[in-house]
């Protein structure tokens, strides 16, 4: 979660959030519900009863409810046996995504209101009433509900190394173990509503993200703030399998959990998408996307001082090159379902980037044309489950050709000759998985990874890494915890290095990493329960490679052996950033 990458807001933010509901009509315990661990049943939610000689018809039920990445995995019921024998529930996946034809049935989801009160029939002097329903997880994605819904999720960490210096990443690939990853919060405020009229169903989401540095750390009264969704999305409306989005969003897949790595699709985008479920089941689903961008760099825009009009005064700014970026996605995914709840799910995606001509001044009135430019993604995804204690196994590919080898918010660098990206690639390959049973649980991924820039003659851009991580974890009771964690990691740059008069060899450099982390939760045992407060140790080995790509007097130049010592938090809960559609 990444899921990024990806910082804790201030007591005063949640006042804020707090206020703003009140504001907008939720009750004071629907909002300290949204806010706990513990939430209300939906019922209390749902607004008051008909009565019984006027009721009024029912909705159609709910569509799906998103499902979580593994960010938000299926929940281990704590008061199931812990061993695996007689498991028969059917988890909300992460990773491991159950069969879409395990929906939550309106007994389990409170039918939200109506928000258009013309389309009640004469007589009816409210709502119908709410079936059943039970107290939610909040670490279940919720189905649609009618009203106002938060969610968050989160991490901060105090921490240091053994001479008392601040705690840093000590990784060196682009993916690393996330043990030593600064603070990060989202805090999302959504509204969702059925429409009696049209039988469709909308949520409008914004998400605030906060970043490290905090208040109370370098006692600076700033933030470091990025809105990282702002979006409506209509379910239902014209097709019964049917949703439409338009806005800024998080647009995203699976992830692997342990490197905070979203390896298949990950795009940050403001645009628009619809998407359709096929069949009863919802088993099948194509997703289309489009979106603009223009990341802050020379290659997409360049201003420049001219004279005012009609010979006014002084000098204005002019935008010589303004050209946007356009990403395109395309999702195919289809789930068999296995046995009582597992299942192979299957994906195929792909993406183009487009990016128009234009001109930029390089020197006074001297002026250097840019052409146009474009770039693909192809990759595919799949994934084996269980359907029980969120066992999985998934594999992943992707390659990127051209303007899309860079990634959606980053500007190309090294180009060919003719100012085109040509040749540039990159390619990823992904294992990673889950398996829990009785007490104990091992979590472990892995990638190799290999960028080229389009530059033909090899540079320090150029690279090959890659990265094995695997997390043994064993619970003692519903209460507590103990995870192991050791991972190895190696980069390949393309430069040589001088190791004899005349002799010359790629940068090679390798790292190993073992971190124990006990920690308490009350969610009870689950690779993927959350909130956890935790202690954290790990220890880095860094070869004389690793200690080759700092600059001098920095101190992991000079380490070979260093320590990370940190104690801290990590929650998620009801957020739609971290929820699979």
């Amino acid at each position: 979660m990444r899921r990024d990458p990806r910082r804790v807001p201030a007591a005063s933010n949640v006042l804020v959030v707090g206020a703003l509901a009140s504001g907008l009509g939720l009750a004071a315990p629907a909002l300290a519900a949204s806010s706990s661990p513990t939430t209300v049943p939906r019922a209390a939610l749902a607004g008051p009863a008909v009565p019984a000689a006027a009721p009024a018809p029912s909705p159609l039920p709910p569509p799906p409810s998103s499902q979580p990445t593994a960010s938000q995995p299926p929940i281990t019921d704590p008061s199931a046996d812990p061993g695996d024998s007689g498991d028969a529930s059917a988890p909300a996946p992460s990773e491991t995504p159950a069969p879409t034809s395990a929906i939550p049935s309106t007994a389990a989801v409170a039918v939200p209101r109506a928000t258009d009160e013309s389309a009640k029939p004469a007589g009816a002097t409210a709502d119908p009433p709410p079936p059943p329903s039970d107290p939610h997880d909040p670490n279940q994605p919720p189905g649609y509900a009618n009203g106002f819904h938060f969610g968050s999720y989160g991490r901060v960490i105090a921490a240091g190394d053994a001479a008392g210096r601040p705690g840093r990443d000590a990784d060196i690939v682009s993916r690393g173990s996330r043990l030593d990853e600064s603070n990060y919060a989202e805090l999302e405020l959504r509204r969702e509503d059925y429409w009696k009229k049209t039988g469709a169903y909308t949520r409008i989401v914004a998400t605030t993200a906060f970043a490290n540095p905090v208040f109370h750390y370098n006692g600076q009264f700033a933030a470091s703030i990025a809105l990282r969704n702002l979006y409506l999305e209509e379910t239902g409306l014209g097709a019964k399998g049917l949703s439409v989005w338009a806005g800024s969003r998080m647009y995203r897949g699976d992830d692997i959990y342990l490197l905070n790595f979203w390896p298949l699709d990950n795009l940050n985008t403001i645009g628009g998408g619809l998407g359709y479920a096929f069949g009863e089941a919802r088993r099948t689903s194509l997703k289309f996307h489009a979106g603009l961008n223009q990341p802050t760099d020379p290659y997409y825009r360049q201003t420049v001082l001219r004279a005012p009009p009609q010979n006014q005064f002084g000098e204005t700014e002019v935008a010589l090159l303004d050209r946007q970026k356009l990403i395109s996605s395309l999702k195919l995914s289809h789930t068999w379902p296995l046995g009582e709840a597992g299942g192979v799910k299957g994906i195929l995606y792909g993406e183009f980037h487009y990016v128009p001509d234009g001109q930029r001044e390089v020197e006074s009135k001297v002026y250097e044309a840019l052409p146009k430019d474009f770039g693909f993604v192809a990759g595919g995804q799949v994934t084996a489950f269980t359907g029980k204690r969120s066992t999985y196994l998934t594999v992943t590919g992707r390659f990127a050709q051209g303007l899309a080898a860079y990634g959606e918010l980053n500007a190309p660098t090294q180009l060919r000759p003719n100012r085109r990206t040509t040749g540039a690639h990159e390619l990823i390959v992904t294992l990673s998985g889950n398996w829990e049973k009785g007490p104990v649980g091992v979590m472990f991924g892995g990638y190799y990874r290999q960028f080229r820039n389009a530059s033909k003659q090899l540079d320090f851009d150029d690279v090959n890494e890659g990265i094995v991580i695997a997390r043994p974890t064993v619970w003692f009771g519903q209460l507590a915890g103990l995870s192991l964690e050791g991972s190895y990691q190696m980069q390949q740059r393309g430069v040589l290095q001088e190791i004899d008069t005349n002799t010359f060899k790629p940068v090679i450099a390798g790292l190993g990493r073992v971190g124990i982390i006990p920690f308490i939760t009350p969610g009870g045992a689950g690779g993927f329960q959350r909130p956890h407060i935790r202690f954290i140790y790990a220890l880095t080995v860094r070869d004389a490679g690793a200690r080759s790509f700092y600059a001098a007097d920095d101190v992991f130049s000079r380490r070979s052996v260093d320590h990370f010592i940190g104690m801290g938090a990590e929650w998620w809960f009801g957020s739609t950033s971290y929820f699979r559609d």
